[in-house]
This record gives structure tokens, C-alpha cells and sequence, in this order.
């Protein structure tokens, strides 16, 4: 039987950082507020001449080392974003074009925060079928280029980067399961709508903090228990939870959910804010780059974000 196995692992965050301590010279906050709310510290700001394709592209690059594969191999590149370079050509194309890869397919996929748990389920099912061999799947996005810094709820949140992973086809079993779900009911809770504002487009993240936080908890108790039970595993048989890092109370939630110490649960918000699809694989770079993740560990993986969309995968590294 074909598994479909990680075998290497990339990331990358701008140069640019943005500080609770820079947020307060123009918002009405402070760095207490936002760490005590949020869990974040700082966050990366991709340049003006930085497009997600190029944060893709080096956190493909990077992965592909770690993969100690030739570029060549790869066969399917999966982007998941929210932020793409234009509406067309997709991003992928434009990061395979930067890899200098050619005929592979290539294409983006949107479900916001859960893009990258969308993009492992694809992969997974592209292998399992036989279809591909070396797959690079990619969360990446540039929020900042979204976020509204007037309002003070929401610009205090978001950060950009990218996160990559080579999926491989393997006689060891990597994936164990994806569980991928959406409600398009919740549109107006967490979203971008497209406003007429002085003659000129705009389009902003909006946000109803409360109530998707209430949701997400809830949903995020249902994923946790949907992934055991379809492995027929315990809570204590989890290695490592490598969540969305959304808000540092949902990650405690979820921890409480699995009877988890926080000592065994990935947390990059401090630095990282949130990436949206990017979130989880930059995790999961930082936890294997500190050394806490080691081979054989078994992971879950989890996230929740704007459609509402929601996912999980469990993962033997």
C-alpha cells in the first residue's frame, strides 16, 4: 500500500518586524492589552516589492533542501493562500516558474486558516492514488496587505510568511488522516468584503472577535475528538499538538480539550501572529528546527478560519 509521507519541511518569514510596542504609537492600545488578549508579541510585515509567491517560494526552496531531492522531482506544487499575487495566473504557477520547474501541475486552493490542512488532504489523496510522487504543498499568505491598521481589534492580529512541506510516497505511513469541513453560513463573522470607499476599491478584514472565537473552540473540541476516534487512538497517544495560531486561548483550549500540557503544544503567535494558511507548517518548521519534534512523533494538526472552514490532520513525522 502507498503512504504519503513528509520528508522535508521549509519556512519563511520578511525581514520586516511589527511590534505591540510600533502598534502603539499609532492605535489606541498597548503591549499588555494585545499579549494578555492575544498571546502576540510581534509579527513579520512582508515588503511593498514582496508578493506571497515570493514567500512561497522560499519556503519551497527550503523544504526542497530539507528533502534532499532535485527540484526536478517534484510533480504537483499546492499553494494555499488567501492572499495570491493576482487573480490569475494562481500562485503556484508563479512559485514554479521561480523554482524553474516546468509541465508539473500546479494550483491554489482558498479556505483561509485551514488552507494548509485542505492542501495536506489533496496531497494526500493525489498519492494514495498514485497520481504523484513528490508533492510540494505550501501555505503562504501576505495579510498584511488586507488588514485594516485604523482598526484596532483586528490589526493587531495578523502577520505574513510561508510554510512549506514535500509530501513523498512512502511504504511508511506519514499521514494517519485529514478531516476537512466548511459552513458557509458564518460569512459575515470573519471576512473580506469589497467596499466602494472615495472612488476606489477597498477591501479589509472584517471581524466579529467574540463570537468566532466561541465557535472555533467549540469546533476545534469536535476535531480533536474526530481524528482520534477515525484512528482509534487515545489523547495520550499525541506527541504533539501543532494547531492554527490564531489566539493563544484558543491553543490553551484546545490542550485543556486533549488533557495536554502547553509544554507539549507548538506555539509560534508570540512571534509569528497570525499567518493564516501559513500558520500550522511554520509551526511545524519551528518545532523540528528547536528540536522539540523528532522522527516517529505523532502529531495533530488542527485549524479553523473564515468560511468557516475547519480541518485536521494526524500525522506520524
Amino acid at each position: 500500500m502507498i503512504f504519503s509521507k513528509i520528508i522535508g519541511v521549509g519556512s519563511y518569514l520578511p525581514k520586516k518586524l511589527l511590534t505591540n510596542k510600533d502598534l502603539e504609537k499609532s492605535l489606541d492600545t498597548t503591549d499588555e492589552w494585545i499579549t494578555s488578549r492575544t498571546g502576540i508579541k510581534e509579527r513579520h510585515i512582508a515588503s511593498p516589492e514582496e508578493q506571497t509567491s515570493d514567500l512561497a517560494f522560499e519556503a519551497a526552496r527550503n523544504a526542497i533542501n530539507n528533502a534532499s531531492i532535485n527540484t526536478e522531482e517534484i510533480d504537483l506544487i499546492i499553494v494555499a493562500t488567501t492572499t495570491p499575487d493576482k487573480i490569475f495566473p494562481s500562485t503556484a504557477c508563479n512559485v514554479q516558474t521561480k523554482l524553474g520547474i516546468r509541465n508539473c501541475p500546479a494550483f491554489d486552493i482558498q479556505a483561509v486558516c485551514s488552507g494548509f490542512i485542505y492542501g495536506l488532504s489533496i496531497a494526500d489523496k493525489f498519492i494514495k492514488t498514485n497520481s504523484a510522487k513528490n508533492i510540494l504543498v505550501i501555505g503562504a499568505d501576505s495579510m498584511s496587505k488586507i488588514t485594516d491598521y485604523t482598526d484596532r481589534s483586528n490589526a493587531i492580529l495578523w502577520g505574513d510568511g510561508a510554510g512549506a512541506v514535500v509530501l513523498s510516497a512512502s511504504k511508511k505511513q506519514g499521514i494517519l488522516s485529514t478531516h476537512i469541513h466548511a459552513d458557509g453560513q458564518y460569512e459575515e463573522l470573519l471576512h473580506v468584503p469589497k467596499r466602494n470607499v472615495g472612488n476606489k476599491i477597498q477591501q479589509t478584514i472584517e471581524m466579529q472577535g467574540s463570537q468566532v472565537f466561541k465557535i472555533a473552540v467549540n469546533t476545534l473540541d469536535k476535531i480533536v475528538d474526530e481524528a482520534l476516534i477515525a484512528n482509534q487512538l487515545q489523547k495520550e497517544d499525541i506527541d504533539w499538538l501543532v494547531p492554527h495560531q490564531a489566539n493563544i486561548r484558543i491553543l490553551e483550549a484546545t490542550a485543556k480539550k486533549l488533557e495536554m500540557s502547553m509544554d507539549k503544544v507548538i506555539v509560534t503567535i508570540d512571534r509569528h501572529g497570525n499567518t493564516s494558511a501559513a500558520s500550522i507548517p511554520l509551526a511545524l518548521d519551528d518545532g523540528i528546527q528547536s528540536g522539540k519534534i523528532k522522527s516517529g512523533h505523532l502529531l495533530l494538526m488542527e485549524a479553523f478560519g473564515g468560511g468557516f472552514t475547519w480541518g485536521s490532520a494526524l500525522i506520524r513525522y
